[in-house]
């Protein structure tokens, strides 16, 4: 019997939504309490509205009912491009898998499981923001590098 199962995240699911957002920041170098606290506080609202009214996917790794790792898509309106002419943008947010439970390939069912729903959902394109340790799995299903750049003010 497989360890692993992957479930949909639903509304229940907010602290651990939020617990491996926090985690997330924390492993690419975030470390500041205070900030990752704000973080949290100003993401909940979003966060509990989409797993409400789905504008937030959210999936779940379990081994022996504990979840060890998650992720999940924010569908965002946002202006038409040439590449997709509707008026919506989906990220992966949120990828997290706790240490123990690295490389067993739980990051690359998570990320399939969440290119298969944005394919049944007809989206264009998916993006994301690839951390260093990320990189290779996300390279390895098809990302590619854009032109994205960014001014911090």
């Amino acid at each position: 019997m497989e360890p692993y199962r992957i479930r949909p995240a639903g509304p229940d699911d907010l602290p651990i939504v939020l617990d491996h957002r926090r985690r997330m920041f924390e492993a690419m170098g975030y470390t500041d309490p205070a900030t990752l606290d704000a973080v949290n506080e100003s993401s909940a609202p979003l966060l509990a509205r989409g797993l409400a009214n789905g504008s937030y996917r959210g999936w779940l790794a379990e081994a022996e009912s504990t979840i060890v790792a998650g992720g999940g898509i924010v569908v965002l309106d946002f202006q038409a491009h040439p590449i997709d002419p509707r008026p919506r943008r989906a990220f992966v947010v949120n990828m997290y898998t706790n240490p123990a439970h690295r490389r067993r390939g739980l990051a690359r069912r998570l990320m399939e499981t969440m290119i298969a729903w944005s394919r049944e959902e007809g989206l264009a394109t998916l993006y994301l923001h690839a951390s260093d340790e990320g990189r290779e799995l996300y390279e390895s299903l098809g990302f590619a590098p854009t032109g994205e750049m960014r001014l911090l003010l």
